[in-house]
């Protein structure tokens, strides 16, 4: 596979409060990280860059909150899924009062954090390789 673009830039937002992150978001924090290093190896000796900035949003913006950017497009663009709210207990914590937060949806599937095999399919289709 060679990729069309040499560059792919991530941007994950989530939201956090006194340097906690709710729970999902935990868990997509640790599948992105996996997934960019991976990433790396696989594309670094084709001269890609990947980079990786992680975005907290205002609590007035707690609905984009999980959100992946690549390349400016969001991860449900790329795959074609929408976007759903669900209620997060874990932010309703963080946030002091209650929150729902963003999921993504595909085949009538939520995934309210954000698997490894969606993140790597959308990463492959904004460095322009089908999947």
């Amino acid at each position: 596979m060679i990729p069309r673009y040499k560059r792919l830039e991530i941007e994950w937002k989530h939201f956090a409060a006194g340097g906690a992150t709710c729970e999902r978001c935990g868990k997509t924090r640790d599948t992105v990280r996996s997934v960019v290093v991976e990433l790396r190896k696989e594309f670094g000796p084709a001269g890609v860059r990947i980079n990786l900035t992680e975005t907290i949003p205002a609590k007035t913006r707690i609905a984009e909150s999980n959100e992946i950017l690549m390349n400016g497009i969001p991860l449900e663009d790329l795959l074609t899924a929408s976007v759903v709210s669900t209620d997060c207990p874990s932010c309703d914590t963080l946030a002091g009062e209650s929150t729902c937060c963003r999921a993504v949806e595909i085949d009538d599937v939520q995934y309210e954090d954000l698997p490894a095999v969606m993140i790597r399919k959308a990463a492959y289709r904004a460095l322009g390789i089908s999947s």
